[in-house]
């Protein structure tokens, strides 16, 4: 049973393989291939969902070698929900890219699809360092490739942009492993966080120091502050799929904070127990006031999405910053919520810009086209969704982090600056639906350009999954809460992981 860990990196691994030999025969089943390993990644997530909640935790040695000497994977009810979320997430957007013909428009798209979502899975699953730092560059390299996917001027532009600054990050990574493990000798998390908690007063300033460079590292795959100019750009000029796929990127980021950091840095570390929280925080909120700004003043809906991305990204490092149980329930709960929410909204940009003729998405009064009362009454749910209104999950994650910084010294500062930048998406979204929907040119010949309306069924799919989360809002959250709570057990981690306690 043991080995059911691996199915979430060895589906897609296998996977790609598999279609990369494929590659002879018709493109047709190339794509069967690729939707039949997608549904059968989303079945075994949620049978490993399963399995975990009947079971508990899953540690899996490669080769049976013992922590922290061997490779270590670790299955625990974080990184299950984070797999499952990825495999719902790429079922939607390789949908599209079936339904709109996208995945046709450059050659390798599903072998490089699936070695994106074997990178992410191992990256949400490995419990080292060095192996996070291997699916990083796996996850990154399909991402440089799936950018410049359809071609296109802008897009290798900003698709250079975004592999420099990457590769910059990828040197910083593997300084601060190799600081860590020439001071501590080792670089599997549980083992890791052992010999801080042990850490001499000599070597205090040098491991607070890789850390801090760990914290770059994550902080510009999260897209933080200062680190986030690349995520725009980037994403607003890839595909629609792709740029839905790429709504999990940034929360591999956040997810490294809270695993690693949290692991690292947490209760036991002694001097350094929670060091980074102020930067983290800090820099959250300045991200937040900044993404808001750019989602005021983009001149596209793409670009607009983006933004969006971003500033779900700060809450989430508000929520982390904040540093309680209950915060970081709440922060689970929106990452899930926001990650679905800009993936749908990714498609349906495309869905709007394809309608819309020679005036694509950008923000100016166009003829009336087609399927315009569809397409705007899914965009003011989405929007709504965005802004984290009522009665959508978006909300419900938000007030849990709300709530949450009453215990925080930062609480006003918190409430000013999330309260006010929700305000001004909720202004920015509301004249952009108005551009797009309302302020039509009436006198003018309609546009007539013409699409499948089965294009429309994964948009619905993604929305559908968020309503779920309001609909078994109770459940979930107890899940959740069982999450935050394991999170903040290190003692329990270094246990299940190198088969000792603390005590």
């Amino acid at each position: 049973m043991n080995h059911i860990v691996m199915l979430p990196i060895l589906i897609p691994l296998l996977g790609s393989m598999i279609i990369l030999l494929s590659k002879g025969l018709s493109f047709k089943i190339q794509r069967t291939l690729s939707m039949f390993l997608i549904v059968l990644l989303v079945l075994a997530s949620i049978f490993a969902l399963c399995i975990i909640l009947d079971k508990g935790d899953f540690i899996y040695q490669m080769g049976d070698w013992k922590a922290p000497f061997g490779i270590t994977f670790v299955l625990d009810t974080l990184s299950i929900a984070l797999v499952l979320l990825t495999s719902l997430l790429a079922l939607g957007a390789l949908w599209y890219a079936l339904k709109s013909d996208s995945d046709s428009r450059g050659e390798n798209f599903h072998v490089l699809f699936h070695l994106q979502i074997f990178g992410i899975n191992g990256a949400f699953l490995t419990g080292d360092l060095f192996n996070l730092f291997v699916f990083f560059e796996i996850l990154l390299l399909a991402s440089y490739a799936l950018l410049l996917h359809g071609h296109g001027k802008k897009r290798a532009r900003f698709g250079i942009h975004y592999m420099v600054i990457n590769l910059v990050g990828s040197s910083i990574f593997l300084f601060a492993i190799g600081t860590l493990y020439g001071i501590l000798g080792t670089l599997n998390m549980a083992d890791l966080a052992l010999k801080i908690s042990q850490l001499s007063t000599d070597n205090t300033a040098v491991v607070a120091t890789a850390g801090l460079l760990l914290l770059i590292v994550f902080g510009l795959k999260a897209a933080m502050f200062p680190l986030y100019f690349w995520l725009p750009g980037a994403y607003s000029s890839a595909t629609a799929p792709v740029a839905a796929l790429f709504a999990i990127m940034t929360k591999i980021g956040i997810y490294s904070i809270i695993r690693v950091h949290g692991t690292l840095f947490g209760e036991l570390a002694g001097d350094l127990s929670y060091y980074y929280l102020p930067w983290v925080l800090g820099l959250g909120l300045i991200t937040i006031i900044l993404a808001t700004i750019g989602v005021m003043s983009s001149k596209t809906l793409k670009e607009q999405v983006a933004y969006l991305v971003l500033v779900s990204v700060s809450i989430l490092l508000i929520a982390i910053g904040i540093n309680t149980p209950a915060s970081i329930s709440g922060a689970i709960y929106y990452l899930i919520h926001s990650t679905l929410i800009a993936g749908g909204f990714f498609l349906l940009a495309d869905v709007i810009a394809s309608l819309r003729g020679n005036h694509k998405d950008t923000f100016e009064r166009t003829p009336p086209y087609k399927m315009m009362i569809l397409t705007g009454s899914l965009f003011f749910a989405y929007a709504i969704a965005a802004a984290s209104m009522p009665p959508f999950s978006g909300f419900l994650g938000k007030m849990m982090i709300l709530l949450s910084a009453k215990s925080s010294e930062w609480m006003f500062l918190i409430f000013a600056v999330v309260l006010v930048t929700g305000l001004g998406v909720i202004v920015s979204l509301t004249r952009t639906g108005t551009l797009l929907f309302y302020h039509t040119k009436n006198e003018e010949e309609r546009i007539e350009t013409t699409i499948d309306k089965s294009i429309f069924y994964p948009i619905f799919y993604l929305f559908a999954l968020t309503l779920l989360l309001v609909l078994f809002a109770n459940p979930i959250t107890t899940f959740i809460e069982q999450i935050s709570t394991m999170i903040f057990d290190t003692h329990g981690y270094i246990a299940k992981v190198l088969s000792k306690d603390l005590a």
